[in-house]
């Protein structure tokens, strides 16, 4: 969607594939929730407008036949956005007068609306954080947010890149957490899902919603996991999609069906919050520490975002060029000479993969990635030691 002069609206901005669009056609517009043959997010309105778009200028038009790239006025408050990679950088924003804060707020929703591929959010400590899929979309959102959205003087923190948390082997032993009452115990392993996998549960060739002796016999078959596990996944996360499964190994134990929302719930909380939070239940806050105990025994460590990235310069840049990837940690795989290129230097790129920082352990406050870990935690008002196992295992 892209702003209007008005502020608050947008112009729906798209193609149009087949037939004419003009003013007063009556749309079927299908929110994120729709299922064919039912009315539940489902919405039928009339284009109010219908606009060509010249650069910065703004022509209406009477229609648009297909294949052409139109502007549609008056339905982009049914329009939500669809996100189609996780932001990977992010920067603090707060305003420089205390009373232009609600402008900033208003400017954040536009800016969220306006870009599908931006992510803004409170955190705990208060700040407001933009996120974005690079360093280059994080600086043009930023602008546009000072400049058009919230129309307020900006202070903006550096670029933080967004890390992932994994790990590298199996639990050492198995983590094993009490409930506070000591009725209950929760015993856990940690290990690494394989990259097929995961790039299929990211691709949703693989999700909770499939059923589940097709999704069996697909673990099975393509990626080596035994039917009766794959039978017993509990959850997907975090928030019910990510690559991360929760499966239930346990034989002839009774009463588990009571506590089994109860163990997906601190699972998702788990994966998705980190262990700053607290819960008021007795099942999830041990599950959720029997995880952290799980993961503390299995080499926890980092993962980085990986770009994938295409320079076009001149031979003469060429060893610039190479000197600024190698202080990245960047690779060539591929090189290939063009006649007749006159551009100074175009860069593109594209978040490709995670991949596991190199540097140690993230376990040794000494160690590279140890340090990054330390900044992490002082940055979000954590202590910056890391808490040992003690803290989450428990002895029988």
């Amino acid at each position: 969607m892209v702003p209007t002069s008005d502020k608050g609206r947008f112009y729906a901005f798209g193609r149009v594939f087949a037939g004419t669009v003009r003013s007063g056609l009556k749309v079927r517009i299908q929110g994120p929730n729709y299922t064919p043959g039912k009315k539940e997010d489902l919405f039928i309105k009339a284009i109010q407008r219908t606009v060509l778009m010249m650069g910065g200028k703004v022509e209406p038009i009477d229609d648009m036949p297909a294949g052409n790239i139109v502007g549609l006025v008056g339905i982009d408050q049914f329009l939500l956005k669809s996100v189609l990679r996780l932001p990977v950088v992010q920067q603090s924003v707060q305003v420089k007068n205390a009373q232009d804060l609600p402008k900033l707020v208003e400017g954040l929703k536009r800016l969220s609306k306006s870009d599908p591929c931006v992510l803004t959010f409170t955190n705990d400590s208060g700040e407001h954080v933009v996120a974005g899929a690079g360093e280059l979309h994080l600086e043009i959102c930023l602008k546009d947010l000072e400049e058009d959205h919230a129309c307020v003087p900006l202070i903006i923190s550096d670029p933080v890149v967004q890390y992932r948390e994994t790990v590298q082997g199996k639990s050492s032993i198995t983590a094993l957490s009490k409930s506070p009452n000591k009725h209950n115990r929760i015993y856990m392993v940690a290990e690494p899902l394989s990259d097929e996998l995961c790039k299929d549960i990211e691709d949703g060739k693989v999700t909770p919603r499939d059923d589940l002796k097709a999704r069996a016999r697909l673990l099975a078959d393509t990626h080596g996991w035994d039917v009766t596990d794959a039978r017993k996944i509990w959850a997907f996360g975090p928030d019910m999609s990510g690559a991360n499964l929760l499966v239930d190994q346990t034989k002839a134990v009774q009463y588990l069906h009571e506590i089994k929302d109860s163990v997906a719930s601190g699972f998702q909380w788990a994966t998705r919050e980190g262990p700053s939070e607290r819960s008021p239940c007795v099942i999830i806050p041990t599950t959720r520490r029997v995880l952290y105990a799980a993961t503390l025994l299995a080499q926890p460590t980092l993962m980085e975002p990986i770009f994938l990235v295409e320079i076009q310069v001149p031979e003469t840049a060429m060893g610039g060029v190479y000197g600024v990837l190698t202080r990245r940690r960047g690779h060539v795989f591929n090189e290939e000479q063009r006649p007749g290129h006159l551009w100074p230097g175009l860069p593109q790129s594209v978040f490709d993969h995670w991949e596991i920082l190199p540097g140690g352990a993230a376990l040794d406050p000494t160690s590279k990635v140890g340090i990054v870990v330390q900044t992490m935690r002082k940055r979000k008002g954590l202590k910056v030691e890391v808490p040992g196992v003690e803290n989450y295992y428990d002895k029988l």
